[in-house]
């Protein structure tokens, strides 16, 4: 071989493992543990949401499209663009998330998607939530919810020690100015979705109740998060209805759809009166999004409706497994997020069908019919299962915990040697 084709050669190999370099930095297709476990809840989950939006929008969608399976065809290629985004983002290192220019970057559009949403967004019952990009509308609410995630873990795991700072006079207070950013980013939407804004202020209080061990504080938040509450339901008189309509639902105007859940609960009962064969969902409005529950209860009956929300709580349990073997505090807090955020809004949705809360619009996670909600919530998914491909087997924690035994055995006898030594020669003396 010429001089000239093994220099080819050679540079060729160099470009190769820079190429190899720079994408094992990136991604990490193999790891040393992979939640096919979850995996499965996850794809179980979204798998009986699609039965499910099928079941309470056939009859709506022939009367509006003429085709009774419209809504479930959008919700399939939903289904399988966050399919495909999960699996892609569980691929990625998370670490790459911690990366200031990408903090900056996602925050910064995701303002961005506020402020379009807030100039050209399309509106609906009076509200603007949407933005619309050729035949795409994408909520910008479910997009903040992983920012913010994202964001406060990336916080509290690079300034975890500044936090551990205590309350011992004000000068310590500007510590807690490092959550103004996510907090900015939870409170853009308040105008529009005081529901939404008091998801994500909840993520970001429940994150930061686990990563402080100073719970003065909370004597502050709590009643400045009351009086924020009480301000933003009192800000526009549609929002005080909806409590009205929680009270008093028989009498108040608004109370029809809150009565209609409760009579698809009650005609459920036990065992359901089988799919497909919902009474309430003709005239039930939002059946197939927000108020999907209360048709899988009146179709599945108590044990089904019981069913999925063990399947929730078996994710939770999944989520919690791998916040507890993370190998650092930023995939710790991004599965603790999660858990906050999947935990919280499937009570909430629960709560409003039930009528324990008042009417807030939020959708039951990967089963209610929505590509926003759905996409995001699988690409969050997709970024604890790329912290699970890193966690700390059990074997490798257990051996951690007998070596941290030993050396704290072994620095007791030295303590107890070199206390001995000191009491002899004070004896001596």
């Amino acid at each position: 071989m010429s001089k000239e084709k093994k220099r080819s050669v050679s540079v060729a190999g160099n470009i190769w493992e820079l190429i190899k370099d720079f994408l094992g930095r990136i991604f990490l297709f193999r790891g040393t543990y992979f939640d096919f476990f979850m995996l499965f809840i996850v794809i179980t989950l979204v798998g009986l949401g699609v039965l499910m939006v099928y079941s309470t929008s056939s009859t709506t969608a022939f009367i509006t499209h003429g085709d009774s399976g419209y809504y479930v065809k959008r919700q399939l290629i939903f289904a399988a663009a966050g399919g495909v985004l999960m699996l892609f983002v569980s691929c990625i290192r998370y670490q790459i998330l911690k990366n200031k220019i990408v903090q900056g970057a996602i925050y910064v559009v995701t303002i961005g998607m506020f402020v379009y949403m807030y100039m050209q967004g399309g509106s609906l019952n009076g509200s603007t939530r949407w933005i619309k990009l050729g035949p795409l509308s994408i909520q910008p609410s479910e997009v903040a919810k992983v920012v913010i995630i994202i964001m406060t873990a990336f916080l509290f795991s690079e300034y975890s020690a500044h936090l551990r700072i205590t309350l011992s006079s004000f000068k310590h207070l500007p510590v807690y100015f490092i959550m103004l950013p996510p907090l900015l980013l939870a409170g853009i939407n308040i105008k529009e979705s005081l529901t939404a804004t008091g998801i994500c202020a909840l993520i970001i209080f429940g994150m930061f109740f686990i990563a402080t061990p100073d719970r003065r504080i909370f004597l502050f938040i709590i009643p400045l998060g009351i009086i924020g509450l009480i301000a933003g339901i009192n800000l526009f008189s549609y929002r005080v209805d909806r409590i009205d309509a929680w009270l008093h639902p028989e009498e108040a105007k608004n109370g029809f759809q809150v009565l209609q859940s409760l009579y698809a609960i009650a005609n459920g009962g036990m065992f359901g009166r089988g799919l497909g064969q919902s009474v309430q969902v003709s005239v039930l409005p939002e059946a197939y999004n927000d108020m999907i529950f209360a048709v899988i209860c009146e179709e599945m009956g108590f044990v089904g409706a019981f069913g999925i929300i063990i399947l929730f709580i078996i994710l939770l349990w999944r989520i919690k497994f791998i916040a507890e073997g993370a190998p650092d505090r930023f995939g710790a807090f991004l599965a603790i997020g999660s858990i906050i955020h999947i935990g919280l809004q499937t009570a909430i949705n629960i709560g409003v069908v039930t009528n324990t809360l008042p009417n807030t619009g939020v959708t039951l996670p990967f089963i209610s019919y929505g590509g926003s909600s759905l996409v995001m919530t699988m690409a969050e998914m997709g970024i604890i299962l790329a912290v699970s491909k890193q966690i700390v087997p059990v074997s490798v924690l257990r051996e951690r915990k007998e070596r941290r035994k030993r050396q704290e055995e072994s620095i007791g006898d030295m303590d107890r040697r070199q206390a001995k030594r000191q009491r002899a020669r004070g004896r001596v003396r």
